[in-house]
């Protein structure tokens, strides 16, 4: 027999004992005298359908309102629903496969758009603003600069002084000066300026065209007859592709300065240490770099600004962007390295 009340708040002192009754009376008709309630709630017949299920059949109602009667019928099919649980994302190779192909065909196609772009330049030069391609040189090269020359100096000495140490045991130190110049030139040079590149500008390009796009400032210039690939693309990508050598080169300026302050510190003469780089080195090893970072450039630029176009919608859909060209840009570049080292390894045979 209830009383009064018959809410949320109510039934918290009688849980205990009522589920000790309704467990006692299995077996037995279980009846619920609600003559006197004079108030229920959705707590209130979630509890009558806790004590009939304790009790393991449904009760005889005697007395009840129509009311509750209509709250506990609703308590008994939520009781006897199954719970529902979040359906476990499973990926198969199917859906690895579906999104290769669907990231490879956006990238066919941003590649076509801009080979398009860049056919139709001296139909559209008008579109391409000197003061945006000088501030995306700015802004991908110019303020880089102390930071490509601190990495560029660090890689440097330590490069040299982790090599120093063991080809020491052999009378061999001199030749740190060697492998230290043709890596940075070969390798290092143009791969860490990739680096910060895609760092630096290629995250900035996603985002800046991202929050275009979500703004709706990528639509309005298509409705002004103005092609978005040769006001916002090209220039980033003639940006990266103009700034990559000057980056590289100061890296490797960089780097052969920290070398030569560990060789400085082993006891070697400025003059012996040049005479090594000027005897190893050729002008073919420095081209080589240059013309890897201009490639290296391109890919970096080109999939930061695809990066942005490609931005979804929602508060995190930039930041999406931004990291996907960081991540994408950085293994183009190790693959494009890659490439580039087994071309240069078979052209050398």
């Amino acid at each position: 027999m209830f009383g009064g009340k018959l809410d949320a708040a109510s039934i918290g002192p009688i849980w205990h004992s009522a589920m000790k009754a309704a467990r006692t009376a299995r077996g037995q008709t279980l009846m619920f005298d609600l003559a006197q309630i004079s108030f229920a709630d959705m707590g209130g017949a979630a509890f009558l359908a806790a004590l009939e299920k304790e009790h393991g059949g449904e009760a005889e109602l005697i007395g009840e309102r129509e009311g509750l009667r209509a709250l506990l019928e609703r308590a008994r099919f939520a009781s006897q629903s199954p719970a529902r649980s979040e359906p476990q994302q499973r990926i198969d190779a199917l859906d690895v496969a579906t999104a290769a192909i669907r990231l490879v065909a956006t990238s066919i196609s941003f590649i076509g758009e801009a080979a398009v772009a860049l056919f139709a330049l001296p139909k559209r030069h008008r579109m391409l603003r000197k003061r945006d391609l000088l501030g995306y040189i700015d802004q991908a090269g110019v303020r880089s600069l102390p930071l490509v020359l601190l990495l560029g100096f660090l890689i440097g000495l330590i490069l040299a002084f982790q090599s120093a140490v063991p080809m020491r045991r052999f009378g061999a130190d001199i030749f740190v000066a060697n492998l230290v110049a043709l890596s940075l030139l070969r390798e290092l040079g143009p791969l860490l300026a990739a680096v910060i590149l895609a760092g630096r500008t290629g995250s900035a390009y996603a985002a800046e065209i991202g929050t275009m796009k979500i703004n709706e400032e990528i639509d309005a210039l298509t409705t002004m007859g103005l092609d978005p690939m040769t006001m916002l693309v090209l220039p980033r990508i003639m940006a990266a592709m103009l700034v990559m050598p000057v980056m590289t080169l100061a890296l490797d300026v960089a780097g052969m300065l920290g070398m030569a302050t560990v060789m400085r510190g082993f006891g070697f003469p400025l003059v012996t240490i040049a005479r090594q780089v000027q005897n190893w080195v050729t002008a073919g090893d420095m081209y080589g770099g240059l013309f890897k970072a201009v490639c290296f450039g391109t890919a970096v630029a080109s999939i930061g600004c695809r990066a942005g176009l490609g931005t979804g919608v929602g508060p995190r859909a930039v930041g999406l962007s931004a990291t996907a060209a960081v991540v994408g840009g950085i293994v183009a570049t190790i693959a494009l390295d890659g490439i580039f080292a087994l071309a240069f390894y078979r052209l050398l045979l």
